[in-house]
């Protein structure tokens, strides 16, 4: 390897650090993407409409060995990726690259230099957007500490490379390089910055977060921990509260930073009236639309058809959001709230969790996927748990960013908040989505504290305190069981929930202290 990470001379002078304006340009003229009415870029991503995380490999060296979680990551050799690597410098000589040079981390303390090279216009407008951007005047000096090249147009033999398909993230963290080929997903390169980030962050002291964020004008910030179609960005992108991120945060000595600079939200039904602050930022110029279906004649987006994917997204800078913080910053959290969409229909829209119940439902990150969203579901929900709420990501064991959490959680005296933004009166197919209104309500509520000061109950299976009753919510919602027409139906399917809670928590049982492990629900008659 030359003493850079990848020839920086690949990349013409005109084709470095290109602003939006250029780059929208570009793409356009290149063919890439079209304008929409409104200005945005909508472009197509082909075979690969979302990550492909069984094509994403980990170097396996003397610095991996023995600190990433092997379990959840895929090894490839050392020489392996030596191969690789000399293969991408060939593929790109002759081909007209881009780089990006930006920041990963909104304190300048732990901020990451990041440079990244890839082959469309498009996807230096997508990571330009996704990542801080620098001042001109501090592109002069910079010094790339980590690096990724995104090249689509190359394709992986499996033999030669160690890999699975011609479809190919290989991450080395020793070498601070990740290569990613055959795919057009513009989201595979922000998820290499920050599982990078993920293995790194921690020995800095700082925990690394899937999560959006938010502050109100108590300074009063707050953590949203959810896995994709829970609300995680509806959610954070609050009118009465600054918005710092939708995404992926850091917890510093100094409280929470945004690593990112921009949103990538999902667009899949997304309607002015139910998200006024992200339709409005998907439908002007410089924002990215994905896989998004356009009329033919007058380039309205409709956001209503997923005939290429449900993971329609729109990718866009922090500052489209009008109640963005610039700095991205804010103290310590004084609520964490974990986001399910519970299809089953078990869970209540709210419950407040002790701290062991925190770190039990943060190392389960459950959410239950709807029939008919993905190949090969059936016409059933479908239980998904993605530790720490982002399992592709986290290169370390779970157990080493739950302690970190816990940790936390005790110092800053936390309050926690498992929300259920699924389904209520019974399961997907039968019951109703969680009314938003009731979601926001009760969020509000327990953000401003004046949740902590109501009457609740407990769960009988899950333990977890349950308010009673609030103003302007129906009180029926707040007790799942009763918006069940066949109780019975209920408890079955409730214990049901239980029991996979159960096994899936089984692979941590060697790794948590006993409080955690009795802050697991379990199998018991309903006294509802």
């Amino acid at each position: 390897m030359t003493s850079e990470a990848f020839p920086l001379s690949y990349a013409p002078e005109t084709n470095r650090n290109n602003v939006l304006a250029d780059l929208v340009e570009i793409s356009i003229r290149q063919g890439e993407g079209q304008l929409t009415r409104y200005g945005a870029l909508a472009v197509e991503t082909g075979e690969h409409t979302g990550r492909s995380a069984q094509d994403k490999f980990t170097v396996r060296d003397a610095v991996t060995e023995d600190t990433l979680w092997w379990d959840n990551n895929k090894p490839m050799s050392p020489e392996h990726f030596d191969v690789l690597y000399a293969d991408f410098v060939e593929h790109a000589k002759g081909r007209e690259l881009f780089v990006q040079e930006l920041y990963a981390g909104a304190d300048e303390e732990y901020r990451l230099n990041a440079r990244i090279f890839v082959e469309k216009a498009w996807h230096a407008l997508f990571i330009r957007h996704m990542l801080r951007r620098p001042e001109k005047a501090e592109l002069a000096g910079f010094d790339p500490e980590f690096t990724v090249v995104n090249l689509p147009s190359f394709r992986a033999d499996p033999a030669r490379h160690g890999c699975r398909t011609e479809t190919v993230i290989a991450c080395n963290f020793t070498k601070k390089l990740v290569l990613i080929g055959g795919s057009l997903y513009a989201g595979e390169t922000k998820k290499s910055v920050f599982s990078y980030l993920n293995f790194t962050m921690p020995e800095a002291g700082v925990m690394p977060m899937h999560c959006s964020a938010n502050v109100g004008d108590k300074y009063d910030s707050a953590v949203f921990f959810g896995l994709s179609g829970t609300g995680k960005t509806t959610l954070s992108a609050d009118p009465n509260r600054a918005l710092l991120g939708d995404d992926e945060h850091g917890w510093s000595p100094n409280g929470i930073y945004n690593f990112e600079g921009g949103c990538y939200a999902k667009t899949i039904r997304l309607s002015e009236e139910a998200e006024p602050e992200i339709y409005a930022a998907s439908n002007r110029f410089g924002a990215v639309l994905e896989n998004v279906i356009l009329d033919a004649d007058s380039r309205e987006p409709d956001f209503d058809d997923g005939r290429l994917t449900e993971n329609t997204r729109a990718a866009y800078p922090l500052y489209f959001i009008p109640n963005a913080k610039p700095s991205s910053q804010a103290g310590h959290p004084k609520n964490i709230v974990m986001l399910c969409a519970d299809a089953f229909g078990v869970l209540p829209p709210i419950a407040k969790l002790t701290p062991s119940q925190a770190m039990y439902h943060f190392l389960s990150g459950y959410t239950a996927k709807v029939a008919g969203t993905e190949k090969g579901m059936g016409n059933e929900p479908e239980a998904t748990f993605s530790t720490c709420f982002g399992a592709p990501f986290m290169p370390r064991h779970p157990s080493a960013y739950g302690n970190m959490l816990r940790d936390l959680i005790a110092k800053h005296e936390v309050s926690c908040w498992l929300v259920n933004t699924g389904w209520t009166g019974g399961k997907f197919g039968t019951g109703s989505r969680m009314p938003i209104q009731a979601t926001r309500a009760l969020l509000d509520a327990a953000l401003s504290g004046d949740l902590q000061n109501h009457k609740m109950r407990v769960d009988p299976l899950f333990g977890f305190e349950v308010p009673i009753s609030l103003q302007g919510v129906d009180p029926a919602i707040l007790t799942p069981r009763d918006t069940w027409a066949d109780t019975a139906a209920y408890d079955e399917q409730a214990k049901a929930l239980v029991g996979m809670f159960t096994e899936n928590f089984k692979k941590f049982s060697a790794h948590v202290d006993a409080d955690v492990l009795q802050a697991a629900p379990s199998l018991q008659e309903s006294t509802e």
